[in-house]
């Protein structure tokens, strides 16, 4: 089946968040998403207010993350930086959960940090996306946070900040997609450099790819499209690990 460039690009959530990035990068990132029409600009929580007049009148949408990245932030200041990041306008957060308080096994506290944000953010017409950092997590401990993050109202459920171990994998995102309902949709991030990821990982189940490689994706999609061979599959096979940032 034939993929457009559209629907490749509406895949992507296209990420600024390295540490370093100054005003003039983000800018930058935000006309990148611009210009090939992304889904979002995930930022940083700061750069809400630039990124919000940069993307106005666009259907690229602003997004932050939330405990980023090591989602350690005690709960009310997650819940504070998640309104004002609402405030500014962003429309779409990615929180971290709590990992520690995951690994020990307090489900009580990881959905309730989940519902607490997941209000937060539907009370604004805004969505909440659910970080695991599945590098740290068992499987059985993904299906967990998996039903937790749904059954606090979560959006999407998340593999990975970038910042972690380990970024995205296909097995991870498959794990995650037959865990949840159809009511919560799968974000993949971490290591998604090429189209081929890209593709790899919407065939597993995910609808959005977190990714700073925005315009050597496009470009790779956009020669596909002129050779006649951009399909829905990849056109290599793709390792079943991506690790590194974003």
């Amino acid at each position: 089946m034939a993929i457009t460039l559209h629907e490749i690009a509406k895949l992507l959530d296209h990420s600024t968040l390295q540490p370093f990035l100054t005003e003039e990068d983000i800018i930058k990132g935000c006309d990148i998403a611009l210009e090939y029409n992304t889904a979002t600009v995930c930022a940083r929580p700061g750069d809400m207010p630039l990124v919000v007049k940069r993307l106005a009148g666009s259907s690229v949408l602003p997004c932050t993350v939330i405990g980023f990245p090591h989602g350690a932030h005690h709960m009310d200041v997650k819940c504070f930086e998640a309104q004002r990041a609402l405030d500014d306008g962003c429309r779409e957060l990615d929180m971290v959960l709590n990992i520690g308080k995951m690994l020990h096994g307090d489900e009580a506290y990881v959905e309730e940090e989940i519902r607490r944000l997941a209000e937060l953010a539907h009370h604004r017409d805004a969505i909440l996306k659910v970080i695991l950092e599945t590098c740290y997590l068992n499987d059985e401990q993904k299906r967990i946070a998996c039903r937790l993050s749904e059954a606090a109202g979560a959006d999407f459920v998340k593999t990975s900040t970038g910042y972690g171990s380990a970024g995205a994998t296909i097995s991870d995102v498959q794990l995650m997609r037959e865990t949840v309902s159809e009511k919560v949709r799968v974000k993949a991030s971490g290591g998604i450099r090429t189209l081929d990821m890209v593709l790899s990982c919407r065939k597993a189940g995910a609808v959005r790819c977190g990714v700073s490689a925005t315009a050597k994706i496009m470009a790779e999609a956009k020669e596909r499209l002129e050779k006649g061979i951009l399909t829905e599959e990849p056109l290599r096979a793709v390792e079943n690990t991506a690790g590194g940032a974003y």
